[in-house]
């Protein structure tokens, strides 16, 4: 998902910090001043952000202007990149990246000789100050002031060069990918390699009808109206397809409740540094992203942003952890580029509902989680008799914060064609770093050199895992395509009949 104003507008980047169903019934700092990178312990560990957001006034500014830079900075270890720029390189390279790592590393050898002539300045300062504590004559007290004041001079003009620098290589450095796991397949969208496929296209023996056809004949939706209310790519639902609605977010919801995830409905509208740290653009000529004139905020497109920024800045006890949410949301996406018979109906549309699976947890546990999340998918769809295929997504078609990303693709015999459903993404410590999501492992105290003082263990980041479990839209293509009959009529599946007070066919209207 990438993230458009609400009339493309110039996105302002200085910030200020920051429905559920269930019964089965129809109704419903500047810098963080300083951030010790850790050593890796394998390749995913280096782009990871700190959290740290300046408190400014919202001001109005060019996007191509650097002051019009968000204010919070990454926690990226730049030694490391600089010691593995072979492996760095090759992953950019292998996701179709347009990250420039030479101009990266240039930038960071600027800045590190930068840092060492500020604190060499600010050690004779040092050395100044202490000289005058003793007894000096007039003439020599005298010097050391006008020394002094050279050096306070010189090291307030460096001090904001460094800034200055710092500032650009995170700029330059922010649009490096997270690393990939060494399993996913290199190349674009037609290197992904299938890992699962369940069931066989349903055989028809009459014509079939697309999702488009069926909505209107059984009057389930109006295009044509959202149209003029709304512009293209609007729709309403009527009838039937409401309640259908209503009843796969139900039903989705109370089927992965059991799974021990804690439902959530989230804000809808949400701050463009959040949206960041999250790993989406909220600016740019393809944005997916609405964001609103005049202010800081953007509409979501998933409710992975919201949910992420639920435990910003915190630190968490590892016996709380993992950390499981099902989140409903409505979406919005301006689907810019989208067009042609592929985006056409309710496969590619603006606005939609959604419900979202989020998990934090410690990083040895997040490959298994994401194999978790991967097969509650698959249960659902299965459980609606869907014929789908999961994919191992190859490089290019990897987001900047997903190590790994599994995609669902269900057939639509409307479309004639296979169509995706859902994703599942594990983004390792990629977005909890510039999120400020840690927690503190429950190891035994230490105890400490000084006095027996006992010390707390140090805190790790989280890991982040983010799946869909409902799109709504695209589930009524698959199973109003999939369920269509002879006559006109649609049968509702079994599993989500109790969910839409026991309607089994959706049939079409007396005229």
């Amino acid at each position: 998902m990438g993230l458009h104003t609400l009339r493309l507008a110039t996105v302002p980047l200085t910030f200020t910090t920051s429905r559920l169903f269930l019964n089965p019934s129809p109704t419903l700092a500047f810098f963080s001043r300083h951030v010790q990178p850790r050593k890796p312990s394998f390749l995913l560990r280096a782009f990871s952000n700190s959290t740290a957001v300046q408190d400014t006034p919202l001001t109005q500014t060019s996007s191509d202007s650097s002051a019009a830079r968000t204010q919070w900075k990454a926690a990226i270890d730049f030694k490391w990149i600089r010691d593995n720029k072979e492996a760095v390189e090759i992953n950019i390279k292998n996701r179709n990246s347009n990250a420039d790592l030479e101009a990266v590393l240039q930038l960071y050898e600027n800045m590190v000789t930068l840092q060492k002539e500020v604190e060499g300045i600010r050690e004779e300062r040092n050395n100044v100050a202490k000289k005058m504590k003793g007894k000096l004559e007039p003439s020599e007290r005298e010097r050391l002031v006008e020394e002094g004041k050279n050096l306070k001079e010189s090291l307030v003009t460096l001090e904001e060069d460094l800034m200055k620098l710092q500032d650009e290589l995170q700029h330059v450095a922010r649009s490096i990918p997270n690393m990939t796991h060494p399993d996913v397949p290199v190349g674009g969208e037609d290197s992904s390699a299938i890992r699962n496929e369940v069931g066989s296209p349903r055989e028809f023996s009459f014509p079939i009808k697309d999702h488009l056809q069926l909505g209107k004949d059984l009057d389930l939706m109006d295009f044509d109206s959202a149209a003029e209310v709304s512009g293209s790519k609007f729709f309403y639902l009527k009838n039937e397809a409401v309640l259908l609605e209503m009843a796969l977010l139900n039903w989705t919801l109370s089927e992965v409740m059991k799974k021990g995830f804690t439902p959530l409905t989230t804000p809808e509208i949400v701050r463009s540094s959040i949206v960041e740290k999250c790993g989406f653009q909220p600016r740019g000529d393809n944005t997916q992203v609405y964001s609103i004139d005049g202010t800081d905020q953007c509409l979501i497109g998933t409710a992975e942003i919201p949910v992420g920024g639920i435990h910003m800045d915190s630190i968490l006890l590892e016996s709380a952890l993992p950390l499981k949410y099902i989140a409903f949301s409505h979406c919005f996406r301006t689907e810019a580029g989208a067009a042609g018979a592929a985006a056409k109906g309710l496969y590619r549309v603006h606005q939609f509902s959604k419900a979202e699976m989020f998990v934090l947890c410690r990083p040895e546990d997040s490959e298994s989680f994401h194999n978790e999340l991967i097969q509650i998918e698959e249960d659902l769809f299965t459980s609606l008799g869907l014929h789908f295929k999961t994919l191992d997504m190859a490089t290019a078609d990897l987001g900047a914060p997903a190590y790994r990303k599994f995609d669902i693709e269900a057939w639509m015999p409307g479309l004639g064609r296979f169509g995706e459903i859902s994703s599942a993404s594990n983004c390792t410590d990629y977005q909890s770093r510039r999120l400020g999501i840690r927690f503190r492992p429950s190891e035994p105290l230490q105890t400490g050199s000084k006095k027996g003082k006992a010390n707390l263990p140090s805190t790790k980041f989280v890991h982040t895992l983010n799946a869909t479990a409902c799109a709504v839209p695209r589930m009524m293509v698959c199973l109003l395509e999939n369920y269509q009959q002879e006559d006109g009529s649609v049968v509702v599946p079994e599993t989500l009949r109790p969910f839409m007070g026991g309607i089994e066919v959706i049939k079409p209207k007396l005229r």
